[in-house]
């Protein structure tokens, strides 16, 4: 039994509440991968505050962010309107339509590691049982956490999170969960600190 009662006041009651559901369907069920994936949940999501994608980049934003995207002036058209970006930029990769589907944006980063594509809406609907394809929305209302924790679970994290309580081990499961080690202090401290009240 994890002792939840002492992350109260750390982390919200709202995300308190969906960990029994993740560690009973995904097995995030020790202090160590309990720390280990509330750590980059809480990173990810801005201290459990961001439950959706900020797609609302000015020009040069866009610019700097998604180069190969918007070359030239075509990133003066696109700035502030995230339907539109959203379009673009997740046209036609994982699972998604082309731009004029809108399904980039349909299908934009929702929960606490943000669950981004059709393909990944689809196979999580899957995993659950409920039609989050349909109903994309529902994945940052309902299941903010138990989509993150899915993702957890299909990266193989619950091994590396075995692999103990060391910066490296928050290093390795950083670099599955960005691609690389952004962020990576702040994740280690939030890491530390869960490890600290759950043990």
């Amino acid at each position: 039994m994890l002792p939840l009662d002492k992350l109260k006041n750390y982390v919200p009651d709202a995300v308190l509440d969906q960990i029994p559901d993740c560690a009973d369907k995904f097995a995030i069920d020790s202090p160590l991968r309990l720390a280990h994936f509330l750590a980059q949940c809480a990173h990810e999501s801005m201290e459990f505050k961001a439950l959706e994608e900020n797609l609302n980049y000015s020009a040069d934003g866009l610019k700097k962010v998604f180069p190969k995207y918007f070359p030239d002036d075509l990133a003066d058209s696109y700035a502030r309107q995230p339907e539109k970006i959203a379009s673009r930029v997740y046209a036609s990769r994982m699972g998604n339509g082309d731009e004029a589907s809108k399904e980039g944006y349909k299908y934009r980063g929702r929960g606490y590691i943000q669950l981004t594509g059709k393909d990944n809406y689809r196979a999580f609907a899957s995993a659950i049982g409920d039609d989050v394809v349909t109903n994309p929305d529902w994945v940052k209302t309902k299941y903010p956490l138990l989509s993150a924790a899915w993702f957890w679970n299909n990266k193989a994290l619950n091994s590396l999170a075995d692999g103990g309580a060391s910066d490296d081990a928050v290093t390795k499961i950083t670099k599955k969960v960005n691609g690389g080690t952004l962020g990576l202090d702040d994740r280690i401290s939030h890491f530390k600190k869960y490890y600290a009240l759950l043990t």
